[in-house]
């Protein structure tokens, strides 16, 4: 009794760790299909969009993924209350197969890791024509840049000749402020000072930030699945109990 009193406490405390979780995707994902002003907006001005397009459908998928593990929370909370196999073997078996997803993923994007290279190398392409195309003609496509380098800090997709020849460059030889650093420009950025300033780009800020913080995403990671272990063992435990202690 009291082995099992002390599992359902561990059941609350695994599926109260992934409700939350779920609730919090949940809500990214809600936010960035609403917020039309994200990063991902960038992707709905590029050209070419064979295989970029499924990017911007990323607020969907952290949509489903945050409903999901809502769902897995309630069973596993409401299955170790109740003490139902049904619940405890379903959400055992939702557990077991997401794991096994995250597992064949990771071996996947190792194996195929030229394969990501390639649609990065596509993604640079296509994302560098699209501002030299419109910005500084459309608003919104501008807007997004301009907050983007303003919160990182950065200049363009790799550098500030990205914005060269764009609208905003041709109308007066000038380009964005964040290209230009401001000890060197109080003014109007131009071409020198742009180059004397060598702001980094984004998409080299977004890879430094990454690695600065790629022990945080390989613990949350390792914690994530010693989690998904954790709440598989407890609700087999649970389901092989129940009804016994009654």
């Amino acid at each position: 009794m009291c082995c099992s009193g002390f599992l359902k406490i561990m059941m609350f405390i695994f599926n109260g760790g992934i409700f939350l979780a779920g609730a919090v995707i949940l809500g990214v994902g809600i936010w960035v299909q609403v917020d039309r002003s994200s990063f991902l907006d960038i992707l709905d001005e590029v050209e070419d969009t064979s295989s970029l397009s499924q990017l911007a459908n990323v607020s969907y998928l952290l949509i489903a993924v945050g409903a999901v593990l809502l769902l897995i929370g309630f069973l596993g909370c409401c299955g170790a209350i109740r003490e139902s196999k049904c619940m405890l073997l379903t959400f055992f078996s939702i557990v077991l197969i997401i794991f096994l997803i995250e597992v064949a993923g990771a071996i996947v994007l190792f194996v195929f890791k030229d394969v990501a290279g390639e649609l990065l190398q596509e993604l640079e392409k296509n994302v560098q024509k699209s501002i030299k195309n419109n910005y500084g003609k459309e608003n919104q496509l501008t807007s997004v840049w301009n907050n983007t380098m303003k919160e990182l800090k950065c200049c363009g997709y790799r550098n500030y000749t990205d914005f060269t020849d764009s609208p905003f460059n041709i109308n007066g030889g000038l380009y964005p402020a964040p290209c230009c650093n401001s000890t060197i420009s109080a003014e109007k950025c131009n071409e020198n000072k742009a180059q004397h300033s060598n702001i980094d780009g984004c998409f080299d800020k977004l890879l430094q930030l990454i690695e600065d913080n790629a022990l945080v995403i390989a613990g949350v990671a390792m914690g994530i699945a010693a989690l998904e272990i954790a709440a598989m063992v407890v609700s087999m435990v649970l389901y092989c109990k129940a009804g016994k202690d009654r």
